[in-house]
This record gives C-alpha cells, structure tokens and sequence, in this order.
C-alpha cells in the first residue's frame, strides 16, 4: 500500500530527475485535455519548460489535467506564433515541429540538434502555423495503419521520448 502522496513522490524524484535544454510548444489548443496531457508528458520527459503560443487552460483546471505537474514545469505564455518565433530567435534555440509536409523528414531517421531545442505540436485542426514551419525542422511520425494523424498530445508525448532516447534517458 502507498503511503505517499503524489506531491511527495514528485518530490522525492525530484532530488534524481533529469532536466534536458528542451521545451515544447503547443498552439492555440481547442481541448484543454491536450495542453494537460503535454504539460504532464513535458515533466515525466525531463523537459524545462512548455510554451504555450494562444489560449491557455486556467491554472486549477491545467493542475487537475496535468496531474499536478504544472507546479514542477515552467509554463511561459505567448499571444502569437511571431512573438513565440522572436523568443526562440532572441534565446538561441533550435525548432523541431510536428507536422505533415512535403519536407518532413521521418522521425525514426531524424537527428535532434544539439543545444536547446523547442519541440512545436500543433493545433488539432489546423496544425502548425506556416510562419513557424518556415523557421523549423519538420518531422513526421510514420503511422502505417489506417489512420493519418495522432491526437497532437501523443505527438508531443512521442517527439519528447524520442528526444530523451537520442540524449540517454
């Protein structure tokens, strides 16, 4: 029987846990179970930080979603893909999007960069903004079964494990 709360086994692990110079970016997100569900995958994948780039989920219902992890990862706030794009510029950092293109590459042959590195998924009707595509790597997740595009939380959830596995998890 567990004797612990989930606040103090977050904790414990906490003292142990391994941090990458990653973030992930999620766009304008229709459902608010989606922006929980990276916050939380975001944490269990060592990332430092999630980027939210239009609507973001009140606080009490992103702790509910995220399972509480929202408390252990920075969330920073942004209006518009431009000023997301002016951030990422400005700080260095490399941008992977998950999106569906002529140039996307395969996820199974594609190198993360080295440094720090945004991992953009999409909005679950309209994907990835073309201004941000423009200024990224595209990648792509073979899926060889009936369907053509994943929940853009797993997408998000596969694309930080990836990364993790490319850095020794």
């Amino acid at each position: 029987m567990r004797t612990e709360t989930r606040r103090e086994r977050y904790n414990n692990k906490l003292k142990n846990c391994k941090k990458f110079p990653l973030e992930i970016a999620c766009i304008n997100f229709m459902h608010e179970g989606n922006a929980g569900y990276v916050v939380r995958s975001a944490a269990c994948f060592g990332a430092e930080k999630v980027n939210i780039i239009g609507a973001c989920p009140a606080e009490k219902d992103l702790r509910r979603l995220s399972g509480t992890t929202c408390d252990y990862i920075d969330i920073q706030k942004f209006s518009n893909p431009n000023e997301f794009l002016k951030y990422c510029r400005e700080n260095n950092i490399k941008i992977v999007a998950a999106e569906l293109t002529e140039r996307s590459q395969d996820i199974n042959k594609f190198k993360f960069p080295k440094g720090r590195v945004c991992i953009v998924v999409g909005h679950e009707e309209l994907g990835v903004p073309q201004d941000i595509i423009q200024h990224s790597d595209v990648v792509q997740i073979p899926m060889p079964g009936v369907g053509f595009c994943l929940n853009t939380a797993v997408t998000a959830s596969i694309m930080m494990h990836e990364y993790a596995k490319q850095n020794n998890i």
